[in-house]
């Protein structure tokens, strides 16, 4: 039998992509891929679509979500796999992560203006575009979305350079959103059916692997069910060492591109790195969620 490939990361319009969730799923069938996971950011707007078109067309779908953590250091995002659309607590504490960026996506408007930017808040609500699916949730507004408004009225020349100079931490124009601890959002995706998993460690920063394995540990008390070894900022020793970590202490590895389309034009739905995903992450992904849901 050939060898089958997912993509356990990614990202539609019910975020920050520029597809729409039924969109990233044909293009995953497109891409030659067996399974694909999709992942917003702060929501699960998105899922329905994307189930609905990959049942449609035959790819096994996996609904998830992923979510930002207060962690001053660096980033830490946890990503959530099986998780139920419907879950009153996913419901409610989606509804407060993207009431949070509302709040600070106007304070950003307003910094830009003052910095003689010319941006208005009605431009990026046009830009993030309708629902993701008819009657569906509205998308969630955030930073990439003024990003690409800052490059097409050419104030800067890419979304890395908007980032850089105005929206990442430091930047002329940035302001924090608000954010789960660690702890909260392991318990939140537990308590929604789900699996939780580190993304990207790449992205914590830190200093020695002394540190990422003390991160780890913290986060196994706390519920930690996975990680993600495979992920475009993760060359060859990261993804043997978030190997070892996985195996280590028993964690479900995942692997993912985190494809936003044309906001991340450098990477491919299907690819880490220029290395493909193999379905075995997919396959003890779900064993795993079997294997939970069995233990009650």
């Amino acid at each position: 039998m050939a060898m089958q490939f997912v993509d356990l990361h990614s990202h539609s319009t019910a975020s920050d992509g520029t597809l729409a969730p039924a969109a990233v799923v044909r293009l995953a069938k497109e891409r030659g891929l067996s399974a694909l996971a999709l992942t917003d950011h702060d929501t699960i707007g998105g899922i329905e679509e994307a189930a609905a078109e990959a049942a449609k067309i035959g790819l096994d779908f996996l609904p998830g979500i992923e979510i930002s953590c207060d962690y001053p250091p660096g980033t830490m995002h946890i990503l959530g796999y099986g998780v139920d659309p419907k879950s009153p607590v996913l419901t409610e504490m989606t509804r407060q992560l993207i009431d949070g960026r509302d709040d600070r996506n106007p304070k950003i408007i307003v910094k830009l203006q003052e910095l003689n930017v010319a941006i208005t808040m009605e431009e990026v609500e046009r830009e993030a575009g309708p629902p993701a699916s008819a009657g569906g949730s509205k998308p969630v507004i955030g930073r990439p979305h003024i990003a690409a408004i800052l490059v097409r009225k050419g104030y800067v020349n890419s979304i890395k350079q908007a980032f850089n100079e105005y929206l990442a931490p430091g930047g002329k124009a940035y302001f924090d959103k608000e954010r789960l601890t660690s702890k909260q959002a392991l318990s939140m995706i537990r308590e929604s059916g789900g699996l939780p998993v580190l993304a990207h460690a790449f992205q914590l920063r830190t200093e020695n692997d002394a540190q990422l394995e003390t991160i780890v540990k913290n986060l196994l008390d706390e519920g930690l069910a996975g990680i993600e070894v495979m992920h475009s900022d993760h060359d060859a020793a990261w993804i043997e060492k978030c190997t070892r970590l996985a195996d280590r202490h028993g964690l479900v590895k995942t692997g993912g591109s985190d494809f936003h389309g044309g906001n991340k034009k450098d990477i491919d739905l299907g690819h880490a790195a220029g290395r493909r995903i193999p379905r075995a992450f997919y396959d003890a992904l779900v064993a795993r969620l079997e294997s939970a849901k069995k233990a009650g």
